[in-house]
């Protein structure tokens, strides 16, 4: 069997949620230590969860991943073992660490659920990587944990978004008789985050919107020229106080301003989500379908990549080239044309880059 030594376990490391509606608001407290939020803001958030149950639906979904990938390893001859550790819920990221290094494993690679570069998406992810690190430190053991680089501009995440997205496009197609770019919108939609987010991400890459843009641009592109219809990005799940400033427009807000342009019908495109979690649950189709129901807008909401195999045989591809890199062999590092290759982690993912509010102690620091 092939091996990827140096690394001895690879992790899928999310984001976690609630199983139960008790854990729905200790989960949301977790998600915002730190902010001051009050307990009923919290519940009233949790409305969200409560209405699909009190459960989150991006636990099944990381296990879902967590398969796929394994299969794809094990096609591969790789034998390496593959868990899965959580940021703000069970299984947390130190306690399934903690399990390898008694089992003797003390090298891990990361593959992160988020593919674009940001303080939220990459930097506190590593993070968490340095309290896990640290924790093990003060129980006597050394480890390490790296991670691939955020995949926006992977060829494997962007033919997978390719393909979902023409097949949504042929179903609203279907729907509305004939693509009309003159009454028909694409709209790219991923999570807001603060302006002052934005601007850090900007530092040492070209920053989280910029590389929305150039995903955007590639999948205009590689639509057939029938296909092709105007489109724009557009953001959801905004939060905290109305008075910070967060990337928009809304997703929601632009849809009323297009009805009132005569636009007829919208496609929406969730690229900066890899599964069909929360924010794309109640967000996108139920919150944004109903405000398109409202305005008597045609609606058709693409997939996000999930378990497509294309995106999961591209995440493979990413271990075995950082695990090459680690080897300190030159490898190819594939992009979308016109985008320039990511460094492990965002951008050459140094000590500046994507800053927080505080500053936090991250690993590794490349």
């Amino acid at each position: 069997m092939n091996t990827t030594a140096p690394i001895d376990t690879l992790v899928l490391m999310s984001f976690g949620g609630p199983e139960a509606p008790e854990e729905v608001v200790p989960f949301l407290k977790n998600v915002t230590a730190g902010r001051g939020i009050p307990e009923e803001r919290l519940e009233e958030v949790g409305e969200h969860y409560f209405g699909f149950g009190g459960r989150s639906p991006i636990n099944d979904q990381n296990k879902a991943l967590l398969a796929a990938l394994r299969t794809e390893l094990d096609r591969r001859g790789i034998d390496t073992p593959l868990i899965w550790g959580n940021r703000n819920w069970e299984p947390y990221l130190t306690d399934e660490v903690r399990a390898e290094v008694e089992a003797g494993r003390t090298r891990f690679l990361s593959i992160d659920t988020s593919a674009y570069s940001s303080y939220s998406s990459c930097r506190q992810y590593r993070e968490d990587f340095a309290r896990t690190v640290e924790s093990m430190r003060n129980e006597g053991h050394e480890v390490s944990i790296e991670k691939i680089r955020q995949f926006y501009n992977h060829p494997g995440y962007a033919d997978a978004c390719a393909a979902l997205l023409t097949e949504g496009l042929e179903d609203f197609r279907s729907q509305v008789a004939a693509l009309d770019a003159d009454r028909h919108r694409i709209l790219f939609v991923t999570h807001s985050i603060p302006d002052v987010m934005q601007d850090a991400s900007a530092v040492e890459t070209n920053g989280y919107r910029a590389q929305h843009e150039e995903l955007m641009a590639h999948l205009l592109a590689e639509l057939p020229e029938e296909m092709r219809l105007p489109a724009e990005l557009v953001y959801c799940s905004r939060s905290g106080s109305p008075e910070v400033p967060w990337l928009e427009p809304d997703v929601n807000d632009r849809m009323e301003e297009l009805a009132g342009e005569g636009i007829t019908g919208v496609v929406i495109v969730p690229i900066g989500f890899i599964s069909d979690h929360m924010e794309v649950a109640y967000d996108l189709d139920t919150e944004a379908k109903e405000t398109a129901g409202e305005l008597g807008l045609a609606f058709t909401r693409v997939a996000t990549v999930g378990t497509h195999p294309l995106f999961v045989r591209g995440l493979v591809d990413l271990i075995e080239e950082r695990v090459a890199q680690l080897r300190g062999q030159d490898v190819e590092t594939p992009v979308i044309p016109g985008t320039r290759p990511l460094g492990p982690g965002s951008g050459a993912c140094s000590i500046d880059c994507c800053r927080g509010r505080v500053e936090r102690p991250t690993h590794p620091n490349w």
